[in-house]
């Protein structure tokens, strides 16, 4: 391997260039008109134009990513995540053009991105799932599922894709219906797959989820676990790794879980295995597998002292892990706040524009993942996720402390920032104190920032 084509934009795409210099690697860009002037476009050794601002027409469209693999001579092409990283139609493009994929094989790909198929094979190998349905694709289905479950609260949740799309809790029997509607409806659009299945809902619960690294010649490790429980509308907050609070006996048992379905699935690469932890029973089921890089990955890394991208692109070009799992150290504490381009003080809206001014924190244990720069423009057709930053000291009360010193230092200007709620957060005594629940960011911290912010 000599030339990666990078086939995503944002703070990703400039991590994926970072790690191929590091691997004495080329790195070939490919950007919408929208990403010409980029940080990751500054940075990579060539750019590659394939479409417009519409990802429809660049980002997603496989044939455009594909033919610039070819044409510009890459040998390997890394998806990072969203866009087309999970998508086996990418990786099989990817080999009728003799262009290595950084992820695992097609095949793979599927099983593991079904959560159906994931959740089957998870059961095979005697990991817990809850007590879940089929997939359902009617209303008549979902009904007779519901009867059959005869517990509410349930939980909808779409069969082909995670990020919370599709995901409804149904608290009674006269919501299912409109549920399920909107639910299937999300899903379709989302990932073209109506499907959904249902599963009793968790009310006190941590999302906890185990980073995996597995080459080709049959090793496969973890770097330990992140707790992902401060969501907001599924969607993650802030990451944490390790998980505190939970016994140790489960914690290993949640590790080994998902080793073992790693290689239950053959699986390639660094991927994800997320599990859902009923507090109240100190138990654990399985979620999903995420067949790619995460957002939080960072975490991770700064615990366990190993470049996950970096293992990646060493997995893809055929040669074995750099570490056995005895190598494996896990370190202090780090903690990751997703900086988004977003009024936080008007419900979270989408804040894009030009940066007039751009200051972030620096100092021992602190990182910054991110695409911005003074004059770069946040654009108005992606993600709004702006930069990560990622603390790591030697106990979770240190992280927080230098977390929040690092807020303090954040100076953006021409968009708004999400900063000022991590800051609250970061203060917050029922965050400091104890792990949080899924729930408790949405339901109890930030009606009560609301409330204090609308009272200044």
């Amino acid at each position: 391997m000599r030339r990666v084509l990078v086939a995503n934009r944002g703070e990703i795409a400039v991590r994926v260039v970072r790690a191929c210099f590091d691997e004495g690697l080329e790195s070939v860009l490919v950007v919408s008109d929208a990403d010409r002037d980029s940080l990751a476009a500054r940075l990579a050794d060539r750019v590659v134009v394939i479409g417009p601002a519409a990802a429809g027409e660049s980002y997603l469209d496989i044939a455009r990513v594909v033919s610039a693999a070819v044409t510009s001579d890459c040998d390997a092409l890394h998806p990072g995540y969203g866009f087309l990283s999970e998508r086996p139609e990418l990786v099989e493009a990817c080999a009728e053009a003799g262009v290595t994929f950084v992820g695992p094989p097609a095949e793979v790909m599927r099983r593991a991105g079904s959560k159906l198929g994931a959740r089957e094979v998870a059961e095979n190998v005697g990991i817990p799932t809850g007590a879940g349905t089929p997939g359902l694709s009617s209303l008549e289905e979902a009904i007779r599922a519901a009867e059959q479950l005869d517990n509410y609260p349930l939980l909808l949740k779409a069969s082909a894709g995670g990020g919370g799309r599709g995901m409804t809790i149904i608290r009674a029997a006269t919501d299912l219906e409109g549920s399920f509607v909107r639910a299937s409806s999300e899903a379709e659009k989302a990932f073209g797959d109506g499907t959904v299945y249902m599963e009793p809902y968790i009310e006190n619960a941590r999302h906890i989820e185990v980073q995996v690294l597995a080459d080709r010649h049959g090793n496969v490790v973890h770097l330990g676990e992140r707790d992902c429980s401060a969501q907001r509308r599924y969607q993650k907050i802030v990451e944490e790794a390790p998980s505190e609070g939970l016994p140790g006996k489960l914690v290993e048992d949640i590790r080994d879980a998902a080793v073992r379905l790693a290689r239950a699935l053959d699986y390639e690469g660094a991927g994800t295995v997320e599990f859902l932890v009923d507090v109240a029973k100190a138990t654990f089921i399985f979620l999903e597998v995420n067949a790619r890089v995460q957002v939080e990955h960072p975490v991770s890394e700064l615990v366990s002292g190993i470049d996950i991208v970096r293992e990646q692109l060493r997995i893809a070009d055929g040669l074995a892990l750099s570490v056995s799992q005895d190598d494996v150290r896990l370190d202090g504490h780090a903690i990751e706040c997703r900086l988004n381009a977003e009024n936080a003080r008007e419900g979270f809206l989408p804040s894009p524009g030009r940066i007039t001014h751009w200051t972030m924190p620096q100092g021992s244990g602190v990182r910054v993942d991110s695409y911005g720069f003074e004059g770069a423009t946040v654009q108005p057709y992606y993600d709004s996720l702006l930069a990560k930053l990622i603390v790591h000291a030697p106990s979770r009360d240190e992280a927080i402390e230098l977390m929040a010193r690092a807020l303090r230092k954040v100076q953006v200007g021409g968009v708004s920032t999400t900063a000022d709620v991590h800051l609250a957060l970061m203060a917050d005594e029922d965050f400091r104190s104890r792990p949080i629940t899924t729930k408790w960011l949405e339901e109890r911290f930030l009606p009560a920032w609301t409330q204090t912010e609308k009272g200044r």
